[in-house]
């Protein structure tokens, strides 16, 4: 009976956000504003079981670690966003933040996309064959996306045309992107329509 309720919901719910479709209306503003909320109220339990009971109660409590309350005091003061008068205090909490964040960004980023980038771009040209030609083509798209995006000289001649097949190769990427994203969104949409048939009409087994 249980299932049979749930089944009932999930295929309501996906109806209503599917109705969008049509043009907006109540009962697609229902299925979003219950989405959200129900999503603020997921992440807000997730953080308090998996980020600030375990990472900053329990230790100070069980163990003594007292130094956490720094952190607790730089989180508690970002929340006086909300408090126009004292809002101002928010600021060193969002500094520190954004100054972290771009220094472990900008590690990771060459740690984990330029590095790799120009490792997979470093490959042997010998030989005739296809990987060799395959080889070629990386290397080649990559100089010549590189030569799209070099503005300290005027483009013209040899880094005109160099600029135009490097823009070639970015359409291309973008087109792949673009079109691995259509086919992402068309399974999820073959997902809930093989649910509305199978699982809530019973018109496939």
């Amino acid at each position: 009976m249980g299932t049979t309720i749930g089944v009932w919901i999930a295929a309501g719910l996906t109806l209503f956000i599917y109705s969008f479709l049509y043009k907006d209306n109540p009962f697609y503003k229902f299925a979003e504003h219950l989405y959200v909320g129900i999503t603020a109220g997921y992440w807000i339990i997730y953080t308090w079981a998996y980020v600030i009971q375990p990472m900053l109660i329990d230790p100070m409590i069980k163990n003594k670690e007292f130094i956490l309350i720094i952190p607790a005091f730089f989180g508690i003061i970002m929340l006086t966003r909300w408090f126009p008068q004292i809002s101002w205090l928010s600021r060193w909490s969002i500094a520190f933040t954004v100054g972290m964040g771009a220094g472990l960004g900008v590690t990771g980023a060459i740690q984990g996309f330029i590095l790799p980038q120009v490792q997979a771009t470093l490959v042997p040209l010998t030989g005739f064959n296809f990987e060799t030609f395959n080889n070629f083509l990386i290397i080649f798209g990559v100089l010549t996306t590189l030569v799209y995006f070099y503005f300290s000289k005027e483009q013209k001649g040899v880094l005109r045309w160099g600029s135009k097949i490097g823009i070639t190769f970015i359409m291309v990427a973008f087109g792949a992107s673009f079109g691995y994203t259509v086919m992402a969104r068309i399974s999820l949409l073959i997902g809930r329509i093989y649910f509305l048939l199978s699982d809530w009409l019973k018109v496939l087994r």
